[in-house]
């Protein structure tokens, strides 16, 4: 899987296009964390409900993952490889890094 640091995620959104649209953000934490904050876009599917939820899911579009610092986000990533997905990115130092490197007003925990 490769890494993406937050920087390196928010210039791949805000290059989207109809013909090269954004990654699916899949975010793996729980309910309540997703409740606190999250990055706009993404999808909540927690960790536990990945393997029950694979084929509501897009082998071949990227997905970036998403927790809280990049640990489970980095497993989730491993898994999905291992299921054939083919484009598939953890979010280095997760939501945690994004609000202090890009958006410093969201929520922290």
């Amino acid at each position: 899987m490769q890494q993406l640091n937050p920087s390196q995620l928010a210039e791949l959104l805000r290059n989207a296009t109809a013909e090269q649209p954004p990654p699916l953000l899949l975010d793996v934490r729980e309910f309540w964390e997703f409740r606190i904050c999250h990055i706009d876009g993404s999808r909540l599917l927690p960790m536990r409900q990945v393997p029950g939820a694979l084929t509501e899911l897009e082998p071949d579009r990227p997905v970036v993952v998403i927790c809280h610092h990049g640990i489970r986000s980095q497993q989730v990533a491993a898994f999905l490889e291992q299921q054939g997905f083919s484009q598939v990115y953890n979010l280095r130092g997760g939501v945690d890094a994004w609000a202090r490197d890009v958006d410093p007003a969201m929520a922290t925990y």
